[in-house]
């Protein structure tokens, strides 16, 4: 029988949709759905730093997870070096490393992960446009495919890399900003609203393509090896793409 895939799970647990994020993959899990266990969770924010990330830690404690923590504010303070961001990623390494994760998921993870990290493990994180699209917030990524007359929007997953969002396309998923009830505000210029809609058919998108990735590793329809994403048989690959799996979905929570 084959090995569940092991996942390493990284959440500084901010805030609600963390918690929500967490509870969607647990039960997909559960169900059976994603062949992987989570092999740890870890924070930078320790417990009693702020309320939210306390009420991610008691939902990973319900779930029986091994939980790591280690304050990044507290490892500055007492590091004031000037590289104190590449010893903290080698303590997290260090705390880590024995449990072995065959990919690290970062999920509401607010540091940015420096090169030792991204040597040391394959991670993956999402980013609310398609590959090749614009970077940065989600905010700057739905302004700038308004001002460009973007076609397209969508979401990937892409492999962390020291570069920030610019890391190869793992997963993806698209949907057309054409036809309603988009095209009524492209012709009105009403960028208010061009901005709200693309932002909601993005975000109904997220938590389904960070799923259907993690069920496509788990069935190893999806690799990553010595930096590169590749299919089932080893072919490299410029992302998976899985609209048709997210698309279902979608419609699916809505009825």
């Amino acid at each position: 029988m084959a090995s569940l895939l092991n996942i390493g799970w990284f959440s500084t647990g901010r805030d609600e949709a963390a918690r929500q994020l967490l509870q969607a993959v647990w039960q997909s899990i559960s169900s059976g759905e994603i062949k992987a266990h989570i092999g740890f969770v870890f924070s930078n924010r320790e417990p009693g730093e702020a309320e939210e990330s306390d009420l991610f830690f008691k939902l990973v404690r319900s779930y029986d997870l091994p939980l790591i923590c280690l304050s990044h504010r507290k490892f500055r303070e007492e590091n004031r070096a000037k590289d104190w961001r590449l010893q903290y990623d080698r303590e997290v390494i260090a705390r880590t490393e024995k449990l072995s994760p065959d990919l690290g998921v970062l999920a509401g993870y607010m540091l940015i992960v420096g090169e030792a990290m991204c040597r040391r493990y394959n991670m993956i994180n999402l980013h609310p446009a398609p590959p090749g699209g614009p970077v940065g917030t989600w905010q700057e990524v739905m302004r700038q495919l308004i001002e460009n007359k973007a076609e397209r929007g969508g979401a990937m997953m892409h492999l962390v890399t020291p570069e920030l969002d610019r890391g190869p396309a793992v997963s993806y998923c698209l949907f057309s900003l054409r036809g309603k009830p988009f095209d009524r505000y492209w012709q009105e210029d009403d960028r208010d609203m061009l901005f709200k809609l693309i932002r909601r058919h993005e975000l109904a998108r997220e938590f389904p393509l960070i799923i259907s990735t993690l069920k496509a590793f788990g069935e190893k329809q999806i690799n990553i090896r010595d930096g590169r994403v590749t299919d089932g048989g080893g072919n490299p690959i410029a992302g998976y793409d899985l609209t048709a799996a997210v698309d279902r979905a979608v419609k699916a929570e809505q009825k």
